[in-house]
């Protein structure tokens, strides 16, 4: 009920203009929940976490709403840290450190813009961890489509794809704020995807971190290749289990509608775990397969090692899985796409509200604490 409330009573307006004859609804200022476990810790501790929780979600939220144009990565870089605090440690690394680290793909999409990328990493580590989990996000600040560009009516809602890496970045302030005892390395990969002469054409060959060439068919499907160097980052970390969420593809939102995201991955137990924490947490996920024709068509570029767009219409989610796939090696790892639940263009529904949903922060929140208590 505390989590309801919290997620219930949100709103952006921060560009709304106030004026004195505005008869706005007033805001929540404070709920109080009547219960006979009132003078239980248990109840005291689980109104706390649920405002943890839900303050986690509408700060996600926050983020996906902000316009595209006051959130260039280096201003949503800059808007993580100030979120983490001294709760989380950071570090953000420019085009340089970029370069430098060798991540051709975050480059590659970020290059067409004269606002730069930046990974930001997150390091949350208790005393004696049971577990470490990696988080890996896709924080596209706006996605124009870049060359391949987009329509018009399709670019309007571009600035929600970041939501991954704004859902990561949150969950993991959360679980730190929790002090639930689990290692937790974030990789947020944010870059803006735009047209220019100095753009990445399709046809070009990117050299990702991993050292595994791309060859670029579509610019429009630039998700997967700042994923791809934030998963080799990952695998780098040795974690126990990779989380990577995105909205990556439009066909997941073709096999499963706007408010259920997919999950894929390489390790079914792991996927299982994470239905079943997002039905704990009340978040409508599904599992779908990488399956193994997706593999040879990944591998099926004529002059790079891998091919980062099908070429054919069908089954475009379980191709973008199989593409990451490439860069996790043997570590347990799941993906998240939820290209449909988001953003909501609709209406407000329960406590769900128009714009930026926060989805998957609750699922992740809840995924830690079964890792944790499952050790």
């Amino acid at each position: 009920m505390a989590e309801g409330i919290a997620l219930g009573a949100y709103s952006y307006d921060t560009y709304k203009t106030k004026k004195k004859d505005d008869k706005k609804k007033p805001e929540l200022e404070s709920a109080v929940i009547l219960t006979p476990f009132a003078r239980q810790s248990t109840a005291t501790q689980a109104a706390e976490r649920a405002a943890t929780v839900a303050a986690a979600v509408n700060v996600a939220r926050d983020w996906v709403n902000t316009p595209p144009g006051d959130k260039r990565p280096a201003d949503f870089a800059e808007a993580i840290t100030a979120h983490a605090g001294s709760d989380v440690k950071i570090a953000v690394w420019d085009e340089k450190r970029l370069a430098k680290e060798k991540c051709g793909g975050i480059l590659g999409v970020g290059q067409g813009s004269d606002a730069p990328p930046r990974l930001v990493t997150m390091t949350y580590e208790p005393e004696k961890p049971v577990a470490h989990l990696a988080l890996v996000g896709k924080g596209i600040t706006f996605d124009s489509g870049g060359l391949s560009i987009k329509p018009g009516a399709s670019m309007q809602t571009m600035k929600c794809d970041m939501a991954g890496a704004a859902a990561v970045a949150a969950a993991t302030v959360a679980i730190a704020r929790l002090g639930l005892p689990i290692k937790i390395t974030t990789f947020a990969c944010i870059a803006e995807n735009m047209p220019s002469g100095a753009a990445t054409r399709p046809g070009d060959v990117l050299h990702m971190r991993s050292g595994a060439t791309v060859e670029v068919h579509n610019t429009d499907a630039e998700g997967r290749l700042v994923l791809a160097d934030g998963l080799s980052l990952a695998v780098d970390a040795k974690p126990d289990h990779i989380v990577d969420v995105a909205t990556l593809t439009g066909a997941c939102m073709v096999a499963l509608g706007q408010n259920t995201s997919g999950v894929l991955g390489n390790d079914e137990a792991l996927s299982d775990t994470i239905i079943a924490a997002a039905k704990t947490a009340g978040e409508s996920m599904w599992p779908l397969p990488i399956t193994e024709e997706m593999k040879g068509i990944v591998t099926s570029s004529s002059i790079a090692d891998l091919r980062q767009h099908n070429p054919k219409s069908y089954g475009g989610a379980l191709f973008a899985a199989a593409f990451l796939r490439e860069f996790v090696g043997d570590v347990s790892w799941a993906h998240l796409d939820i290209a449909g639940p988001a953003f909501n263009e609709g209406s407000a529904v329960d406590y769900t509200p128009v714009g930026g949903t926060g989805t998957s922060v609750r699922t992740l929140v809840a995924l830690a604490t079964e890792l944790a208590a499952a050790r």
